[in-house]
């Protein structure tokens, strides 16, 4: 009788775990991924967005990547990395042997030497050389090792490495001063580009002569680019995608049902922050810091969150979000409850004619973008202080307008490039920064230099108290909010909960039939 149970049980967990592993009918099914992501190019020395990026981690190696959940970069296409001597100036990686390119050709030393003169070679105003400001020369030493020689100490070097800045091209397929035209990818990540149509579709096949931190690749993924959320739902709903991320409409994501066992649905905490940025240049009318903060006595963050996102995001009153080293709420501090009386005291001692008219733009099709426009309009004008003139632009050309000071206010989503909050200082505030909003301050250029030098980054705190205080009394931006991460999957599609955590890694190899 013992047997005879013993076997029953056997035959039950038998029957159990064969309907947990994918049939052989899906072992190689494509599952397709809906996004409103855009991609800005398939160069990576000109691009700087998570949607970009997000196809970078899964068809280039960078020499690092970051675990799910991890703070710390670990070796990918390097097979060790680390700072010489104790200055933070030196940084030297040992390359994997055997990583080859599509061509066939072994990736040396030589390819990231170049792969990095050449991004600050092009220089491009929507890619990513800014984030490499510290670092002065690259040099092949031999064909497995390669070292970085910083201006100044930056231990955060090694994070910046890890992003999509970081990837490697073929120095033969790509050219040196120019942007590579096409769509053609030669990279050695876990998966090769079969299909490319800009603002349609990314179709990846699992790249069998990858090699690196992956024990190995995933399942062929089809990603899919939708125009705004409308058409990602959508595609949801008639179940033309199988997992739907970044971003579905604050109302539908407000009515998701977890228990549903038709879905999965993961929500998790992100780094990722939306601001409003100001134009600071003299011919602007937000010159005046003056007006600046007048503008921020009139936000109403809680609103904004409350209607237009429908609970989906939290506000946000300072620069480096929660769950980041140095968070502070500075803006809160400063300006804790909207105030029309303080914003026309302020406007009044900067002498200028009332209402100030302004340009403000947004990415179409970026979520809320039209929606979370038109609520701040209301807000800014409602006591007759301001008149705001807003207009949606494409995504490329939205970039190429606030690059170039063409508009008076922007509001950008921002995802954190690392999990550090160095990712939130020289980028977006710090002389020269990406988001090109003509800020300058020496103090908080210091303060960004300072706290790079830390290889403890608990240190940092007091260097981002105070930066965030200068910013808060500057204003070159105005924090919105921050988001919580939702993926939603068909009840057959497991791994949505690894796909996006806040460190700028895709991990589309994650995602597997059940």
């Amino acid at each position: 009788m013992r047997i005879l149970v013993t076997l029953l049980v056997l035959a039950v967990v038998g029957i159990g775990g064969w309907q947990l592993l994918p049939s052989q009918e899906n072992k190689n099914k494509t599952i397709t991924v809906g996004t409103t992501d855009a991609v800005t190019a398939l160069d990576p020395a000109g691009a700087y967005d998570a949607g970009s990026w997000a196809l970078f981690s899964n068809v280039f190696q960078s020499l690092l990547t970051f675990e799910p959940g991890g703070v710390e970069p670990v070796p990918d296409a390097a097979k060790s990395c680390g700072f010489e001597g104790s200055g933070l100036k030196t940084y030297q990686c040992r390359l994997r042997t055997g990583i080859t390119f599509p061509s066939g050709r072994e990736m040396t030393a030589a390819d990231v030497k170049y792969s990095f003169d050449r991004m600050k070679k092009i220089d491009s105003d929507v890619g990513p050389v800014s984030l490499f400001s510290t670092l002065g020369s690259v040099t092949a030493d031999d064909a497995q090792t390669v070292t970085f020689h910083l201006s100044s100490p930056d231990a955060t070097f090694p994070l910046k490495v890890a992003t999509g800045a970081g990837s490697i091209v073929d120095k033969d397929k790509y050219p040196f001063g120019a942007l590579r035209s096409g769509s053609a990818v030669d990279g050695t990540g876990p998966y090769t580009l079969t299909g490319y149509a800009k603002d349609q579709k990314a179709d990846l096949e699992p790249n069998t002569h990858y090699k690196g931190y992956l024990g190995g690749t995933g399942r062929p993924i089809a990603l899919r680019y939708y125009p705004d959320s409308q058409k990602l739902d959508g595609a949801w709903k008639a179940r033309q995608v199988d997992v739907a991320t970044r971003t579905l409409s604050p109302d539908v994501l407000s009515q998701l049902n977890p228990s549903d066992p038709a879905m999965r649905v993961t929500e998790s905490d992100s780094s990722e922050t939306r601001n409003l940025y100001l134009n600071t240049r003299a011919a602007s009318p937000l010159h005046d810091a003056r007006v600046r903060r007048a503008m921020a006595w009139l936000v109403n963050r809680e609103q904004l969150a409350a209607t237009v996102y429908e609970g989906t995001v939290d506000p946000l009153y300072s620069l480096v979000p929660t769950g980041i080293i140095g968070h502070t709420t500075s803006f809160f501090d400063d300006y804790p409850a909207r105030s029309a009386e303080k914003a026309r005291a302020l406007l009044t001692e900067a002498g200028v004619s009332l209402p100030v008219r302004f340009t403000f733009g947004y990415g179409i099709g970026r979520g809320a973008g039209a929606e979370e426009a038109a609520a701040l309009k209301k807000q800014l004008e409602a006591d007759g202080l301001f008149k705001v003139d807003v207009k949606g632009y494409e995504w490329t050309d939205f970039q190429k307008r606030w690059a170039a000071g063409k508009m008076d206010a922007w509001a950008v989503g921002w995802v954190a490039d690392y999990p550090d909050p160095d990712t939130f200082g020289g980028p977006l505030v710090g002389t020269g920064s990406t988001m090109s909003t003509g800020y300058s301050n020496k103090l908080v250029d210091h303060l960004i230099l300072d706290s790079q030098q830390f290889a403890d980054r608990s240190r940092v705190t007091n260097d981002f108290r105070d930066l965030q205080a200068d910013v808060a009394r500057d204003v070159p931006l105005i924090p919105l909010w921050q988001r919580k991460e939702y993926v939603v999957s068909t009840e057959d599609v497991g791994g949505g909960q690894y796909l996006d955590d806040g460190t700028g890694v895709f991990r589309l190899w994650r995602l597997g039939w059940i």
